[in-house]
């Protein structure tokens, strides 16, 4: 069921997603009601101030077997969410066995400008490569 209750609707629908404090109206000493509180002292009156909502990296398992792939980013305000939204979004059509959600702060790159010394092959290990080797003749299931 989506969080908001709605199980025809994906959670990360826009139309859906209320980002706002709700507005409370103060109630002044003799006791009448006043208009809702807004303006730069709300914060101070109490209201909740908005945090941004962190990015989120999708993988996506399509069975059992097989490995997690990359499938795309979002964003959400926790775990739990980010794992709602990704399965509304990444596995509509029941394609997925298995969704991980990770912080994207959270994962560590190599830089690509820097393929090369990166992956190079240290000098004189060159054994470590299938291409060293030659194919036996008298070997039939090479």
């Amino acid at each position: 069921m989506a969080p908001h209750g709605n199980p025809e609707a994906p959670a990360s629908a826009a139309s859906e997603i209320n980002r706002e404090a709700p507005k409370v109206a103060a109630t002044n000493a003799e006791g009448t009601t006043t208009a809702p509180a807004s303006g730069p002292d709300v914060a101070s009156h109490g209201a909740k101030e908005e945090t941004p909502w962190s990015l989120w990296e999708v993988f996506v398992r399509s069975s059992r077997g097989l490995s997690h792939v990359h499938a795309g980013s979002l964003h959400a305000p926790d775990a739990a969410m980010a794992l709602r939204n990704a399965r509304d979004l990444y596995t509509r059509r029941n394609e997925g066995v298995s969704i991980w959600v990770v912080p994207a702060e959270a994962i560590s790159s190599s830089d690509p400008d820097s393929k090369g010394s990166f992956f190079e092959s240290p000098q004189g290990k060159d054994y470590r490569h299938a291409t060293y080797y030659t194919k036996s003749e008298g070997v039939k299931h090479l």
